[in-house]
């Protein structure tokens, strides 16, 4: 059944880091981040992505992303807002809707940062890998996942591919967010990989 996709967006916020990685980095080892008594087995993820702006960039300025991206359990339109001090992002989310044209509501959405034509500026194909962090008592401390992304800069026609992780704190995540992300920083060192030079997968998919 399709969902009207006028419907009021859900709500949330992601606070998560972003790691650089080459293809053949092993996983890391999860065992001594706090608070983590199991990791669930992989899951893959198909998404593909497309992202919307204005010519001049509109959104992007303001530090705003829109997209609409099929696959995964998250699939629908977003828009992402700035990063707070933490490096949250509030995101809005509403259901697909139809394959033309942006909902009335997902376009009300950002009348305030631009009323200007939107256009397509990046697509972002991924597979996706991911591992759910739990606690002892089954709440999930985080999600983990492993990306292999084909990106297409639509604007300039230029591809590029790479691999990257994220991890994201859940409901069940520990309270000291700064210790949790140094353990993980240090785990994800210890496997080869390093922090992301890139903010976003957007952003790396318009050499940003």
């Amino acid at each position: 059944m399709t969902v009207d996709p006028t419907a009021e967006p859900a709500r949330s916020r992601e606070i998560e880091l972003k790691f650089d990685v080459d293809d053949a980095t092993p996983l890391p080892d999860w065992s001594s981040l706090p608070g983590v008594a199991s990791v669930s087995p992989g899951e893959v993820r198909d998404l593909d992505a497309r992202y919307l702006d204005t010519e001049a960039f509109d959104l992007g300025r303001a530090g705003y992303a829109l997209r609409r991206r099929t696959g995964g359990p998250d699939a629908g339109w977003h828009i992402k807002g700035p990063r707070g001090a933490d490096g949250g992002r509030v995101e809005l989310a509403w259901p697909l809707g139809p394959v033309d044209g942006v909902p009335d509501a997902v376009r009300a959405a950002v009348d305030d940062l631009t009323r200007k034509p939107l256009r397509p500026i990046a697509r972002l194909r991924n597979t996706r890998t991911a591992y759910a962090l739990r606690d002892a008592a089954g709440g999930l401390v985080a999600e983990f996942v492993d990306d292999r992304v084909v990106a297409t800069d639509v604007v300039h026609a230029v591809e590029t591919t790479w691999r990257e992780w994220e991890l994201e704190l859940g409901p069940a995540a520990p309270t000291d967010h700064a210790a949790f992300f140094a353990a993980a920083t240090d785990a994800v060192r210890a496997a080869g990989g390093c922090e992301a030079a890139s903010a976003s997968k957007l952003a790396r998919a318009l050499g940003l």
